[in-house]
């Protein structure tokens, strides 16, 4: 497409695009599925430009494109999917942030330093052994021990809270 074709092209989209949404949107009723609508419309233009440019309505045949690309998606399986109105209650709901945070410190507080550090460092962090193992300049070996260790104290220190 040559500068002066692509300028054509943007000046008659600019001139229509609101138009070409408030149109969408009347079709599908959800704005966010109107900006697609159009996206894919102008994209199709743009592919066809040429064509559209030499047609006798070229307003014509950009409204026909977007209408054809409507029921296309509406065609789409994804576009068919419903959310229930009646939606079933949740089974689990989360603790309290609040205390979580605190026993969780407390957990991690009866370790020992390097324990935590690599606790911290493996599975909140999620850096992998081996980069634990640079961060804390020790050997992949002891950090898999030092977190087997740690999570294995973790478990016995969270068991005998739970029973308290």
């Amino acid at each position: 497409m040559q500068k002066a074709e692509e300028d054509d092209f943007h000046t008659f989209v600019a001139a229509r695009m609101d138009r070409w949404r408030r149109g969408a949107f009347l079709m599908c009723q959800d704005w966010h599925m109107a900006d697609d609508l159009v996206s894919i419309t102008v994209t199709k233009l743009f592919r066809n430009w040429r064509k559209v440019s030499r047609a006798d309505n070229p307003d014509a045949y950009a409204q026909r494109v977007l209408s054809r690309v409507w029921l296309s998606e509406r065609r789409r399986p994804w576009r068919r999917e419903r959310l229930p109105d009646d939606l079933p209650e949740p089974e689990w709901s989360p603790p309290d942030r609040a205390d979580d945070r605190e026993s969780l410190a407390e957990l991690l507080r009866s370790l020992g330093p390097r324990q935590r550090a690599v606790l911290v460092l493996r599975f909140y962090l999620d850096y992998s052994i081996e980069e634990t193992a640079k961060i804390m300049q020790v050997s992949p070996g002891t950090v898999k021990s030092q977190s087997a260790r740690g999570l294995v104290a973790l478990r016995a220190l969270s068991a005998s809270t739970i029973r308290n």
